[in-house]
């Protein structure tokens, strides 16, 4: 800065960058070192923005202290003038003064830096916006997760949309040829047939051997002799017909979709893929947001995304919370018989959350983390299927031998004695055995007292 006293007037500052030489009368640019193209240039500019100190920004900054340490650095964010402070312990100014001048700076710089082409500088302008959105939007190159939520979005919707579409085309040809829909049961050759044939007086002329098999072709021929549908126009048909080329298009484009998808979630997410499939990986992303929100995130939350109104309901009524959310859908959850779904989905989402914070913060692309912890889960699941005991005694690593068990079932009487309304007869012991058993008893007894005399 040249003139110093000029800069005071903050209110009245942009008058003096109304023209090329008047802002030359108060701040001069000088060049410590040359950027050597503007690629160089547009990554100083990066790191500026995100707050970073590139080599090139140090040796100036080690430059200006050398010269004289008791000189203000005037910095237009405060935050990368504590970086500065603190790398490099050089004081810096940050105010609405410097604010001013900054944006006059910004407003006469091509008359303030000589030999730099407009097509450059232009160039670097865009690529400093371009970078300072990134930024602002939390917007990585490298990893593009909303590609992966668009893409997931979009397969769902069009899930939906073919389910309308069929069902639709089904019950518009039904009338016409209702025996066609329990014969094929395959949506997609249902269409294709429809499309190829039109009226159903066709198939015993046309060959769709390329799209059924040679015993449901010879059902759905003598069905189409003897059907019981009504006749309709060749308007009708054709309307029909349009209806079954949109879902063959759709099934067509659902197919690519998926291919890229998958593609993509190999190329940003391989160990979350290999976990739990591209299909539930996806809708994780897509529910937390991006991969860098679904890493934040514990296990026990990755565990439950997708069950939120379940727990909360849980939660209110004081009742068991849900054991899994779109976790449930992955394929190791589904081998597991029902009573251990819960202790594999636990398990699963701990080991899920680990891949997640590798794919999003690791440097490394390869999905051999995804495949040990899948291992893992499996090795699990296998001896929660099996119920392994282990013996206490010995060598602790057989396994114990237990009997199979068998239920015997004990079959059991009914006792009619119940029915019965009459009085039950009392077992008691007539008066008359009672006295001759008394009488006979102390006889016997003198007998063997005088036997003993």
């Amino acid at each position: 800065v040249l003139n110093e006293k000029k800069l005071q007037e903050v209110d009245s500052l942009w008058k003096e960058f109304e023209t090329p030489e008047k802002a030359n009368k108060i701040v001069k640019l000088k060049h410590f070192e040359k950027f050597q193209d503007t690629t160089e240039a547009l990554a100083a500019s990066t790191a500026l923005v995100e707050g970073k100190l590139s080599k090139n920004l140090k040796k100036i900054l080690k430059k200006i202290v050398a010269k004289d340490a008791h000189e203000q650095l005037a910095v237009a964010d405060a935050k990368l003038g504590g970086v500065i402070k603190e790398k490099l312990n050089l004081s810096c100014i940050h105010s609405p003064m410097v604010t001013e001048l900054m944006r006059g700076i910004r407003s006469q710089i091509e008359g303030l830096i000589t030999g730099l082409p407009s097509r450059e500088m232009a160039a670097m302008c865009l690529g400093l916006a371009h970078s300072l959105s990134r930024y602002k939007l939390k917007f990585s190159p490298d990893k593009v997760d909303t590609m992966i939520i668009q893409a997931i979005s979009l397969l769902d919707d069009l899930d939906k949309e073919l389910n309308n579409y069929i069902m639709r085309c089904r019950e518009w040809y039904g009338w016409h040829f209702p025996e066609l829909g329990k014969i094929v049961t395959d949506n997609l050759a249902y269409c294709k047939c429809v499309r190829k044939v039109g009226d159903r007086s066709n198939f015993a002329s046309s060959d769709v051997s390329d799209i059924l098999p040679e015993e449901i072709e010879e059902d759905v021929k003598a069905a189409a002799e003897i059907s019981m549908g009504t006749e309709v126009s060749e308007e009708d048909i054709s309307n029909i017909i349009h209806l079954c080329d949109q879902v063959i298009e759709i099934s067509e484009y659902r197919t690519q979709l998926y291919d890229y998808l998958k593609n993509r979630m190999m190329a940003i997410a391989p160990n979350l893929t290999v976990m739990v499939g591209e299909l539930v990986g996806a809708r994780l992303i897509a529910h937390a947001g991006s991969l860098l929100n679904l890493a934040k995130h514990p296990a026990s939350t990755v565990q439950l995304l997708g069950a939120e109104k379940a727990l909360f309901r849980a939660l209110k009524t004081k009742r068991d919370t849900p054991k899994f959310g779109l976790i449930y859908h992955a394929s190791l959850v589904g081998q597991s018989n029902a009573k251990n779904k819960g202790k594999i989905s636990r398990m699963l989402a701990a080991k899920t959350a680990l891949t997640i914070r590798y794919d999003a913060l690791g440097e490394n692309t390869s999905a051999e983390m995804g495949a040990e912890n899948r291992l893992k889960v499996e090795t699990r699941l296998r001896l929660l299927e099996e119920r392994g005991i282990r013996r206490i005694s010995g060598t602790g690593k057989a396994l114990a031998k237990t009997d199979k068990y068998q239920n015997k079932s004990e079959v059991k009487v009914f006792d009619p004695s119940g029915d019965s309304t009459l009085p039950v007869v009392s077992k008691k012991r007539k008066i008359q055995e009672v006295d001759e058993q008394d009488t006979e008893v102390p006889v016997k007894a003198k007998k063997f007292k005088a036997e003993m005399k």
